[in-house]
């Protein structure tokens, strides 16, 4: 009785998960890099709030980066575990969708009032259900081949970064009158579509080389660019989100001479 009782008690102290000092310091890394994601993008959105609205944007493009990085930073540690992604998906769904569509609504989409607030819940929610859509390609274990060269729809990451392009336009001194906020209400509506939109966008990690001549070059523009965006930054974002979104149909044209269709139609690939 007694040997059975200590059986059960241990398996009742496995089900509860490790104790907090069998747990290696290298397996928390990433988990506090993705909280500090969440606190970032939940601090942008208390920024908004108190109409500190560049500061508010700094948190959350901050937050898409340390919600970036934190997987790498998992697999360069061999650190990788199921917390950690259920972790991550939550952060996501914080830094992606909550996040930028508050800053937006607050900043600009509230003047249109509750049709603003219907186009934040849309983005919000297509934000939720692409990275959910994301998940569950990525546990299947069919993987077609385009994968690895192409997204179905627009990232949740770039979405944030796109949406967020009528507050960088307001930075830049555009007029924040009711016209810009019906324009910024139905572009916001366009991010949420692209984001649930079986659109396919390149990713850039297929394995396609570059040329050694064209690798020097390559990292002289990266330079330029981290340089220009430290020193314009919101003409540099408000430029990058309108070169991403004019790329989207040189996208879609590659897949089409690729695979002979407009959009992903695979029953594999989607939900």
């Amino acid at each position: 009785m007694q040997d059975q009782a200590r059986t059960d008690q241990q398996d009742n102290d496995d089900a509860r998960g490790p104790r907090l000092r069998e747990i290696p310091l290298r397996l928390m890394v990433p988990n506090l890099i993705t909280v500090l994601a969440i606190c970032a993008g939940l601090t942008g959105i208390r920024l908004a709030f108190e109409s500190r609205f560049e500061l508010a944007v700094a948190m959350v493009l901050l937050a898409a980066f340390l919600d970036g990085i934190d997987g790498r930073v998992a697999r360069a540690l061999k650190a990788t575990s199921k917390f950690g992604v259920q972790m991550d998906s939550l952060a996501d769904i914080i830094n992606f969708g909550v996040a930028p569509a508050l800053v937006l609504y607050v900043f600009i989409l509230d003047k249109v009032g509750s049709i603003g607030w219907i186009a934040a819940l849309i983005y919000a929610i297509a934000a939720g259900l692409r990275l959910a859509r994301f998940n569950v390609m990525a546990e299947r274990e069919f993987k077609a081949k385009w994968q690895s060269e192409f997204f179905v729809g627009v990232p949740a990451p770039m979405g944030a970064m796109l949406v967020m392009l009528p507050v960088y336009l307001g930075f830049l001194g555009l007029d924040l009158d009711r016209s810009f906020a019906i324009v910024a209400t139905g572009y916001t509506l366009l991010i949420g579509y692209l984001l649930v939109s079986r659109v396919p966008v390149w990713s850039g990690k297929s394995e396609t080389r570059v040329r050694r001549d064209l690798m020097l070059p390559l990292l002289l523009g990266v330079v330029v660019y981290v340089a220009l965006l430290m020193s314009f930054t919101w003409q540099i974002l408000a430029l990058t989100a309108a070169a991403y979104l004019c790329f989207l149909p040189f996208s879609a044209s590659a897949w089409k001479k690729r695979y002979g269709t407009l959009t992903i139609e695979d029953d594999h690939a989607n939900v």
